[in-house]
């Protein structure tokens, strides 16, 4: 019986190699739901590395199977083996092959930076947020001594993931001042002077986050937007990119910040267009635009026609009726 040639062996080996890597690299279910224009970009530099990696991984395994049943040391057998001095066109041929993945993967990877906006950063002017955190429940009053607000210098953001070569030089369409501290994030809205735990952005819209932290360095992960940017203390940072499918994602601090890093995690809600104008028409009433004065009051301390002076426009009664309520009763 003719022996099958090596060179057709190694063909086939290479084929299958090949289509189980292609195969596994495409169809793996590594990464969580895709929540932005950032995201497949991203998935798609991560699939080729992916790739890659199975294949070098067959390959390299499977040849130490292989050598392991092929030359294993027969009973009875106790010679030397075969001595081996060297192989110059197979260490040419392995020396080569990384060479060239490492270059291609450099390549590619300073592409797609360039597409997510790596290499403009915007330099929009950044307000930083700045509010007083207290624990415990509060019902916000307004103090009328205005010497209480602190209002931060502007600086211009010159690090991060800026705008995309299709939206250079425009302007984003939201605005958002991210401070972090330990162990939060706050979320400040320049153009409507809402401040929240929580970032509300409206799907489809081009959004550019102002980074800055207070205290040692915090790092804004959004698992699902693919997308990372350290904030650091005293030099702003951006993160700009645009949500495209509703939903609520998580926020987490990806640099060690301290002891409870671990709990330093928000959440990210992206609404529809109706949605985010209806949550941001109902937070600039609450907060009365001007949280930059804002104290907490315990509600134990109100009387019950001050408790519910703030919902008497919803309950369609007038301050003086809700009042002689509370009296008559």
């Amino acid at each position: 019986m003719q022996q099958v040639p090596v060179s057709l062996w190694t063909l086939v080996a290479g084929i299958v190699v090949t289509a189980i890597s292609i195969w596994i690299g495409q169809n793996h279910t590594l990464m969580p739901v895709q929540a932005s224009q950032q995201a497949p970009l991203v998935d798609g530099f991560f699939n080729i590395m992916f790739t890659i990696a199975i294949a070098l991984f067959l390959v390299v395994e499977g040849t130490i199977v292989l050598f392991l049943i092929q030359f294993r040391r027969r009973r009875g057998d106790d010679t030397d083996g075969v001595r081996v001095e060297g192989n110059v066109p197979l260490e040419i041929f392995w020396t080569a092959i990384p060479t060239v993945i490492v270059l291609g993967l450099g390549i590619y990877s300073v592409d797609v930076f360039n597409r997510m906006g790596g290499f403009e950063p915007a330099g929009h002017p950044h307000s930083a947020a700045h509010v007083a955190h207290m624990p415990g429940t509060a019902i916000a009053a307004t103090l009328s001594d205005a010497s209480e607000a602190t209002t931060a210098p502007s600086i211009a953001p010159t690090i991060g993931i800026g705008a995309s070569p299709q939206t250079l030089n425009k302007p984003a369409d939201l605005v958002v001042d991210v401070k972090g501290i330990q162990y939060a994030w706050l979320f400040n809205y320049p153009d409507s002077g809402i401040t929240s735990g929580e970032l509300h952005i409206p799907v489809g819209a081009d959004v550019q986050l102002n980074l800055s932290a207070q205290d040692v360095i915090h790092s804004f992960w959004v698992p699902n937007f693919r997308l990372k940017q350290d904030a650091l203390p005293g030099i702003p940072t951006e993160l700009r990119f645009v949500a495209t499918k509703p939903g609520t994602y998580p926020v987490v601090c990806a640099e060690l910040c301290g002891g409870y890093h671990g709990s330093m995690r928000t959440q990210v809600i992206v609404h529809t267009p109706e949605e985010y104008d209806s949550w941001r028409t109902e937070n600039q009433i609450a907060q009365q635009q001007n949280l930059n004065q804002v104290v907490a009051v315990n509600p134990a301390d109100l009387s019950t026609s001050e408790f519910l002076a703030p919902h008497t426009h919803d309950m369609g009664i007038s301050a003086a009726t809700l009042e002689s309520m509370v009296i008559g009763h």
